[in-house]
């Protein structure tokens, strides 16, 4: 596929500085773009690679001050204008013959709606509905009365519990358990007494869920995820646990039981959130930040415990200070004769 530099400008909306005739064959990264490329600037430590860079335009901010021997495209925004250019590039999906493998097991009473590809080894369990358009590739299970909606696409070993209710439009990655036990336990003496998981899960439309994530079924009532919901790779979402609709999740983040999170947060990548809290609408919860308390609406956390992100950067730089404090102490000490205390090492 070849396109001009300046038909990318007009499907972006952007302001071309440079020669629009140039053809577009493919898009990379600064480094690695080469003649025929597109490439970005999307953070500013990379900056100085773009005079360097041999592509032929580079995307830019509408502020970016700089030199280079590519054609500039300045937008309002840049991870948009990838996302338009990337589905330009983009090589055709590869839709699934409708149909039934001849190696699936389907129950006698499982719906299946129209054009409904149903992949080699899937399981559908009776009672299961999938709606029109939807896709299982190789080795799904779809457990008892589970509901799918349209036009979803579960990739191999894809694993749905009983009684999972999922919308429309949802994508699901390799390897993710949706409605496995949630962990509950009571202590009797020494023993533990598993806590019977009665619940089960609920997923809104047009979600994605990424690799290896687990999302557990309720103890009582449901698990919810909302409309518009996106999930990292390697996530575990905890049995009760409500995320409210187009929230966003890096990898491997954790939330404990009982937790609500609200709409449009952001959770960075391993952060962890502990159970029976509340984190607000709007909040970003940075990366590797431990939420022990609830978090109010629209605020940016960090750090462990998490606090609001300037004063936890403050703490952090007052700690990799300690160091030079102690020795500041160890010779004001020694200036007034003062011994150490025993064990005490310089």
């Amino acid at each position: 596929m070849s396109v001009k530099v300046s038909e990318i400008v007009e499907k972006l909306g952007g302001v071309l500085e440079g020669d629009g005739s140039v053809e577009i064959t493919g898009i990379s990264g600064l480094h690695d773009a080469g003649p025929g490329d597109i490439t970005f600037l999307s953070n500013p430590r990379y900056a100085s690679a773009v005079p360097v860079s041999k592509a032929s335009a580079v995307i830019v901010g509408e502020d970016w001050h700089g030199e280079s021997r590519s054609a500039i495209i300045r937008v309002k925004n840049i991870d948009l204008s990838l996302a338009k250019i990337a589905q330009m590039f983009a090589p055709p999906v590869v839709n699934p013959v409708p149909g039934v493998h001849k190696t699936a097991v389907i129950a006698d009473n499982v719906e299946l709606g129209r054009n409904v590809s149903i992949g080699p080894w899937c399981v559908l369990e009776p009672g299961v509905k999938v709606g029109d358009g939807t896709v299982l590739y190789a080795g799904c299970y779809l457990g008892h009365a589970t509901v799918v909606g349209k036009e979803c696409r579960f990739y191999p070993h894809v694993s749905v519990r009983e009684y999972v209710k999922i919308g429309d439009r949802v994508i699901i990655h390799n390897g993710a358990v949706i409605g496995s036990d949630g962990f509950g336990y009571v202590k009797t003496g020494e023993q533990w007494k598993k806590i019977p998981q009665i619940g089960h899960v609920e997923i809104g439309d047009d979600v994605e869920i990424g690799a290896n994530t687990t999302i557990d079924r309720a103890r009582f009532g449901k698990t919810v995820i909302g409309n518009g919901v996106k999930i990292d790779n390697l996530v575990q979402i905890a049995h009760n646990v409500k995320v409210g609709d187009n929230t966003a999740m890096a990898a491997q983040v954790g939330i404990a039981g009982s937790t609500i999170i609200g709409k449009n947060v952001q959770l960075g990548g391993q952060a962890g959130v502990g159970g029976h809290l509340s984190v607000g609408d709007n909040t970003v919860v940075g990366g590797q930040a431990g939420v022990t308390k609830d978090v109010p609406s629209s605020v940016f956390v960090s750090g462990y415990p998490a606090m609001p992100h300037d004063k936890a950067t403050k703490r952090q730089a007052e700690i990799m200070r300690l160091p030079v404090l102690k020795k500041r102490v160890l010779e004001i000490e020694k200036r007034l004769g003062m011994k150490k205390n025993d064990g005490e090492k310089e």
